[in-house]
């Protein structure tokens, strides 16, 4: 067997991505290697893939029982021999197991490294052929990251004790302290290192200032961008989790919680749900979700700061492992600032660490109050490099205005000055807004000469400067003054007037009209064969009691979709539908395409002549990649078009009543605005004083779209 014949025969995919074809031969080469590759990007491809081809069974060391069943449960279904060894089995199922491994009967075994490292365990795998050892999540290695698991370390004597055999270390979450801790203590100094890039261009990330109930923020959230979707909330305590989970459920949706503190059985319960269900929220502490394999997670939301931008970077990289557009939806506070710094300063860690957790919660401030592009940030600080603004983030989308808030500022940390260097910030908002409260006059502040000079801004927009304040290390919060403004030496060239500085305008919302992310998008015929294929995968998996991911991808059904295979040979064709699965559902999924081969579909309509709707080829193969699931931003990505141009692309098609207005996921209000606009203008094939009289905040080509639906109705 060649690699190539594996990914067709077994796989089901046409070609390789990225290094994957690299990495695979270098490890068939008996070479060793560190892989960087983001999630959903095809990791467990490269050692799975050598693990059939080579003689022997490759050893797979994965931290989370959870992670094994899943991904032993995935390989089964593509008739991969494949079985875990961890304390879930039973004694009888453990000799099982040993059995199939004397006699190479296993292609791969998932083990933890605690049993791993265990002497029997280690003497037993020199009586059996071992083709390779590979380290999944190795940035559980460093004693610096956020999934630190010390048994990691030992994983060096597989270099002393199976010299000749390869090693592949696996993670999507490394910065270059980090990778050079895997290459240190898992002795891969010889080995390469492959790093295909961090970029996860379908997630979308936007941040927000919270606002006094962070709960209907995120409601709002999920009521505008995710009905019926499946997601991830993650927020900082148990207590926080639990009671999140209990007010969506209130709201209607079907919200669980998940977190250390549960009985183990509720938790794997929810667990599976979550895997096995859809439309489900998981409500999480960070316990919750490295080596969730679920691909159609379409958001993750944090109601708190993670602590770092590496654990932002792991969590979020959770949604939309399928490659479909996906959300990362954060709102932060001063007091996450008070909390983290709380929690870092009163850990048993040396001085040494708790410095670093500093700079790294440092990096994460700075990332929230950020003015310009959101993933050229997250990249640069993986050490990737995006040359260009990504276009999906909010400060891409939603161009962060700014404001000069020199003598603003002055006040803000003149009365951190003036009131003693020991106040948090609600009491220094009270003073600076003239509030004759009882902390105030218990303290005799209405006698400082910053009592009531802050009139100008109310409480958000104060609390919006000290956050940047603080984000840009004007001034540090005194954890052990239970959480004083403290002033940083920075302050002094600022109070001055040595220096000028500029803010960012916050916004609580979203306001300005773009596509919404979006999962496949189907209408008519199409529509009706989508629902038909899901029930039908659905069906498939509760009878074998396994997640409807591990019978075929969304991704897979949207292609069955969108090319109406007619026989087992074109079917087999489809990316993700390798030879068992053919055997084994083909039919199944045949007999339910040839239910709607003789109802006509939008794809055969528009594709078999584009004489039929009397557009262009240019603006036909927009229309193809739409309706292939492609938002508006990531069709003039892949085109290499200008935005502008393809929402022009839109108009033709809204004038045809090809497409609908509603389907580019304007909002309602947005588009009344521009409907008002339009029609008070003398003429509306001039264009430019509408786009004026908007503030320049709207695209042309969305003006054309709202333009053209007005048209169609005239």
């Amino acid at each position: 067997m060649t690699p190539e014949s594996v990914l067709h025969h077994t796989f089901g995919y046409q070609q390789f991505r990225g290094q994957q074809a690299e990495i695979i031969q270098h490890v068939l080469n008996n070479g060793d290697a560190l892989v960087l590759m983001p999630t959903g990007g095809g990791k467990s491809l490269c050692y799975q893939i050598p693990a059939i081809v080579r003689q022997g069974v490759a050893i797979v060391v994965s931290p989370l029982i959870a992670l094994m069943q899943d991904q032993v449960t995935a390989l089964l279904q593509l008739g991969i021999r494949a079985a875990f060894v961890n304390s879930m089995l039973s004694n009888e199922d453990a000799r099982t197991v040993f059995g199939q491994l004397r006699r190479n009967e296993l292609d791969l075994l998932y083990v933890a490294p605690e049993r791993l490292m265990t002497e029997s365990f280690l003497e037993f795998l020199n009586k059996i052929p071992v083709s390779l050892f590979a380290i999944d999540e190795a940035h559980c290695v460093s004693q610096w990251g956020h999934d630190f698991r010390p048994e990691y370390r030992q994983l060096s004597i597989l270099h002393e004790r199976f010299p000749h055999i390869p090693r592949l270390a696996l993670t999507a979450t490394a910065d270059e302290l980090t990778r050079q801790e895997i290459i240190e203590h898992l002795q891969l100094q010889q080995g390469k290192v492959f790093v295909t890039g961090f970029d996860r261009p379908n997630i979308r990330y936007q941040v927000v200032p919270k606002t006094k109930n962070p709960k209907m923020q995120l409601l709002a959230f999920l009521n505008r961008e995710h009905r019926n979707d499946t997601g991830i909330v993650y927020c900082l305590s148990r207590k926080k989790v639990e009671d999140t989970a209990e007010w969506l459920q209130q709201q209607g949706w079907n919200a669980l919680p998940y977190h250390a503190g549960l009985e183990t059985a509720v938790r794997q319960k929810h667990q599976d749900i979550f895997l096995k269900q859809e439309s489900v929220i998981i409500v999480a502490t960070i316990a919750f979700g490295m080596g969730i394999d679920k691909p159609n997670v379409r958001f993750v939301a944090h109601l708190d700061l993670p602590k770092s931008l590496e654990a932002y970077y792991q969590e979020t990289g959770r949604a939309g492992r399928d490659g479909l557009p996906s959300n990362a939806w954060m709102a932060y506070g001063m007091g996450d600032i008070f909390t983290l710094g709380r929690f870092i300063d009163s850990s048993d860690a040396s001085p040494q660490h708790k410095s670093l957790e500093r700079h790294k919660l440092n990096a994460m401030l700075g990332y929230c109050e950020m003015t310009t592009c959101r993933r050229q940030a997250l990249l640069s600080y993986f050490g990737d490099h995006l040359p260009d603004p990504c276009g999906n983030c909010d400060t891409c989308l939603d161009p962060v205005p700014t404001w000069d808030a020199t003598e603003t500022a002055q006040k803000a940390l003149s009365c951190i000055y003036r009131t003693g260097q020991q106040f948090g910030v609600n009491h220094l908002i009270n003073v600076l807004l003239g509030k004759l409260d009882e902390k105030v006059q218990k303290f005799q502040h209405q006698q400082v000469s910053t009592f009531g000079i802050g009139k100008e801004l109310d409480e958000d927009k104060w609390k919006s400067v000290y956050r940047q304040l603080a984000a840009a290390g004007y001034i540090t919060v005194d954890v052990e003054g239970y959480g004083g403004l403290k002033l940083h030496d920075k302050a002094r060239p600022l109070l001055r007037g040595e220096q000028t500085l500029r803010l960012r305008l916050d916004s609580y919302e979203s306001k300005t009209a773009r596509p919404k992310p979006e999962r496949p998008k189907f209408i008519g015929a199409d529509k009706a064969l989508w629902a038909a294929l899901q029930a039908k995968r659905k069906d498939l998996a509760e009878v074998q009691g396994i997640a409807p991911y591990m019978i075929f991808h969304d991704s897979t059904l949207k292609e069955m979709v969108y090319y109406r295979p007619g026989t087992l040979q074109e079917l087999r064709r489809i990316n993700g539908v390798g030879q068992l699965k053919l055997e084994r559902y083909g039919q199944q999924f045949l007999n339910i395409l040839d239910d709607y081969q003789d109802i006509p579909d939008q794809h055969n309509l528009m594709s078999s002549s584009v004489a039929q709707n009397r557009l262009s080829e240019t603006v036909n193969l927009t229309l193809e990649a739409f309706k292939r699931g492609l938002t508006p931003e990531q069709i003039a990505e892949q085109r290499k078009l200008k935005l502008t141009t393809v929402y022009t692309h839109f108009s033709e098609l809204i004038a045809e009543e090809i497409v609908e207005l509603d389907e580019i996921m304007l909002d309602d209000i947005e588009i009344a605005e521009i409907e008002e606009t339009l029609l008070a203008m003398d003429d509306m094939t001039n264009l430019k004083p509408a786009h004026e009289y908007l503030g320049e905040e709207y695209d042309y080509g969305i003006i054309k779209c709202v333009r053209a639906n007005l048209q169609k109705s005239m």
